[in-house]
């Protein structure tokens, strides 16, 4: 199958790419700046890279049609890092991919996957199916809840496929600095002493590779409609930061309790993920400590090279 990514360098576009690759699908790449995707490293030669952005795409409209995907996996999205959850250039995010899904259907495009997030659902404060109520608490998730919208209105009125995956809390190899998680494995790596909350959180975590693998379900199984992505399971999230530190050094010191919780703290946000179980015969293969171990080394192997990473795929 051709199928076209946007933000294939983040994170998680960047597995998807590769497990694409991997599975002997066409993939074409909108990436901003080519030279910089470093995560696609391995597998970009194998791509099809078609160099622009969102904000520009009219610019490229002439690789986009010369590509002719089947289907589109939307990834890109401007201000995911905490500190830009609520500056207002979330509202961009909607207009730019409502014109994508709009150039795709205009070429044929019969198949257009979203990634949505667990931000939709605001304090929800339990574990949450898909007709929850949706609450979003900042200008991300609020611009999330709209974009998915918008998206299957458009798809709906075009008769395309359509998915949009509420992510919840993704975690693996090579996730961004500024996550929880990542600064964790950092400071204790270094030996030093994390700050962080009390941690009586409940979290549901899912690894990078069953995010990958979710994806590809829903696109090969035609899956359609709005759907909840995590592990299906919260933990505490004491119990979490216990597990990394006795894996790195059970002698280091964990600095529970040195911040407080913001104002609109989420203390137990869990995914019910029957629907997407059902849809695309898919369910997570990697448990939380198996997967937390890969993500150690993970960081570990990236200190060692000491690049920067940053907030936004491209």
């Amino acid at each position: 199958m051709r199928v076209l990514l946007t933000g294939g360098s983040g994170f998680v576009g960047s597995h998807v790419t590769r497990l694409l690759v991997k599975e002997g699908h066409d993939v074409a790449l909108i990436l901003r700046n080519p030279r910089s995707a470093r995560r696609l490293d391995d597998v970009i030669d194998r791509t099809r890279v078609i160099e622009g952005s969102l904000e520009n795409l009219d610019d490229t409209a002439e690789a986009f049609a010369d590509f002719r995907p089947q289907a589109i996996l939307h990834f890109a999205w401007a201000g995911v890092g905490g500190r830009f959850r609520n500056d207002l250039f979330q509202i961009a995010n909607i207009d730019q991919s409502v014109r994508l899904i709009r150039m795709g259907i205009d070429l044929g495009v019969d198949y257009f996957l979203g990634m949505g997030s667990q931000a939709e659902y605001g304090q929800a404060q339990a574990r949450v199916s898909e007709d929850h109520a949706t609450q979003p608490t900042t200008l991300y998730g609020a611009a999330k809840l709209t974009t998915g919208k918008c998206l299957a209105d458009v798809a709906d009125m075009a008769s395309c496929g359509f998915a949009w995956l509420r992510l919840f809390s993704s975690y693996g190899p090579d996730d961004d600095d500024a996550w929880m998680l990542s600064y964790v494995i950092d400071e204790l790596l270094r030996g030093g002493t994390p700050s962080l909350t009390k941690c009586e959180q409940l979290w549901d975590y899912i690894h990078v590779y069953d995010v990958a693998d979710a994806v590809l379900a829903a696109l090969t199984h035609g899956a359609q409609g709005t759907f909840n992505l995590g592990f299906g399971a919260a933990t505490p999230l004491r119990d979490v930061v216990t597990f990394v530190r006795d894996t790195i050094d059970p002698d280091l010191e964990l600095g529970f309790g040195l911040i407080p919780y913001r104002d609109d703290q989420v203390m137990h946000l869990e995914a019910d993920i029957t629907q997407l179980r059902k849809a695309a015969s898919w369910s997570p293969e990697i448990d939380l400590e198996t997967g937390l171990r890969n993500a150690v080394e993970g960081r570990r192997a990236l200190m060692k090279t000491n690049e920067p990473r940053n907030n936004r795929a491209n």
